[in-house]
């Protein structure tokens, strides 16, 4: 078969001949620049995808380093604060045991209560670290001081000891009051007592305030200090200046806490109802409760349908129930506790009826990984102690009990002692010096709770990062070229071109015309 080979198509196929080399080269050459073979999507198309996802790992890991980066900032300042206060306690307890022996002079033990009271406010400095302008251990109150100093009471007399009292002004050093009449404090007139402010060299008369609170008696200490008492306590008459007869007072220092807790949670019902409820466990995210079917709360042994929710009714837990433990009251089980419903007047529930549980938070968690995240941040109460008030209570405040001792509690063990130390209270100093050990075992316990976070950090870090190398070895063996295959490619497709630009260009001067 003879085929006839027109001008027009030998054109066509030199000029297509000459694209397609020329096109190869120029691919090779775009992935000689960017030593990737994957350029565009079309390059690779299941590649490309390979390639995404592994970036977008990548960019998770490069997260959570950065994370881990800024949790370790915020413990190993943490870390280092607890050794500096375990330093001074250290100092503190030496103290102690110089002034709880008999052999020192009052001058000895007041020398030793300025370096003491020093000592104590070193304590607060270091309970407000910040960390770029952040407390450290003031729960989420990051922009607060977590403690601020103030004054408290000490009493030798245990009942008036349990009574609320206020105290309003300050102080440089511990006031001491005496009662020198026995007698209720709501007696006509109250019984007479008198202050120093000097240890108990010099006294002044002490008066009562004519505009104390309903219910209370206001002593004025000199022109800075007042303390409101329960109208109600009673003291007992001192006759010489032993502090064991009779009731005595020490205005002393120690530290209020300003941050938040996580000790208790709201239960707030979404409907206008008589119905309380409180809440026990631990939650980490508020609970949604909804009442599917109506109840009588006055109905003993009433059945209980309900749902609940973690994210805020997005999604819903169906199909639980429980039954009244007695009338008027329910305990429903929930994602991290107990919901107890109440009603003293026996009120129905509606269907549809909800609550919810509110957590109150303090923890600052910061994620490391896909499922794992590492508490930074403290809760200045306990760890150092000190007083506090209740959100949900009164908002009288109480001095803080740390795992149900208050001789844990740092700021009273060392406040008491300075008010002891500046009276001349040998008997004090000894009590408080027992009390140092719990302090400082507190505080040694939440600095191992700080390192073993700390260790985590570091065994996190290292795992992400040997994920990080082998994720990016992936995608880089997907993405990029071997540069020493390509160079020979290149080489290759040079060769082809010249080939077909050299042969073509022969082609193309053939003619008939060449021999007429």
């Amino acid at each position: 078969m003879i085929m006839r080979v027109t001008q027009r198509g030998m054109y066509s196929n030199v000029l297509q001949n000459m694209n397609s080399s020329l096109s190869q080269l120029m691919e090779s050459n775009i992935q000689s620049s960017s030593q990737q073979r994957i350029n565009k999507p079309s390059d690779d198309p299941i590649g490309t995808v390979r390639v995404l996802n592994g970036r977008d790992t990548l960019s998770s890991l490069g997260q959570y380093r950065e994370n881990i980066s800024m949790a370790e900032g915020w413990l190993s300042l943490a870390d280092s604060t607890m050794t500096s206060v375990s330093t001074v306690l250290t100092s503190i307890k030496e103290l102690a045991e110089q002034a709880s022996s008999g052999t020192l002079t009052d001058e000895n033990r007041e020398q030793i209560s300025y370096e003491m009271r020093q000592l104590f406010e070193q304590l607060i400095s270091l309970a407000n670290t910040t960390y770029q302008g952040s407390s450290i251990f003031a729960g989420h109150k990051t922009d607060t001081p977590a403690f601020e100093e103030t004054l408290w009471m000490t009493s030798n007399d245990e009942a008036l000891s349990e009574t609320s009292f206020t105290i309003t002004g300050d102080s440089d050093s511990t006031i001491l009051v005496q009662f020198s009449e026995s007698g209720s404090l709501s007696d006509v007139p109250p019984p007479a007592f008198r202050y120093s402010s000097d240890g108990g060299e010099t006294w002044a008369e002490g008066t009562y305030s004519a505009t104390a609170p309903a219910g209370q008696v206001r002593l004025e200490l000199g022109d800075s200090v007042t303390l409101d008492l329960d109208a109600t306590a009673s003291v007992t008459a001192s006759e010489d200046e032993n502090d064991t007869d009779g009731t005595w007072l020490w205005i002393r220092p120690t530290a209020v806490y300003q941050g938040d807790d996580a000790d208790s949670s709201e239960v707030d019902p979404l409907y206008n109802t008589s119905v309380t409820g409180t809440a026990d466990g631990t939650f980490k995210d508020n609970v949604v409760v909804r009442v599917d079917e109506a109840v009588d709360m006055s109905a003993s042994g009433a059945s209980f349908t309900y749902s609940y929710s973690s994210d805020g009714g997005l999604t819903w837990s169906e199909g639980h129930t429980s039954s009244a433990i007695a009338s008027g009251s329910a305990m429903l089980p929930i994602p991290g506790g107990i919901l107890t419903l109440t009603s003293a007047t026996g009120a129905a529930i509606p269907a549809g009826g909800q609550f919810v549980v509110r957590p109150r938070t303090a923890d600052i968690d910061v994620q490391i990984s896909s499922n794992q995240t590492v508490t930074i941040n403290g809760v200045g109460k306990d760890i150092f102690g000190g007083v506090y008030a209740d959100p949900s209570g009164d908002g009288s405040y109480e001095a803080v009990t740390i795992n149900g001792s208050l001789t844990a509690n740092v700021f009273e063990t060392v406040g008491k002692l300075v008010g002891y130390l500046e009276t001349n209270n040998q008997s004090g100093c000894q009590e408080c010096l027992a009390d140092l050990t719990d302090s400082q075992q507190s505080i040694l316990n939440y600095a191992a709770s700080v390192g073993g976070r700390e260790n985590r950090l570091t065994a996190a870090d290292t795992f992400l990062e040997n994920l990080e190398a082998n994720v990016t070895e992936q995608v880089s063996s997907v993405e990029d070229v071997d540069l020493a295959a390509l160079l020979v490619k290149i080489s290759q497709q040079e060769l082809a071109y010249q080939s077909v630009l050299k042969s073509s260009a022969t082609i193309m001067e053939l003619s008939l015309m060449n021999y007429v």
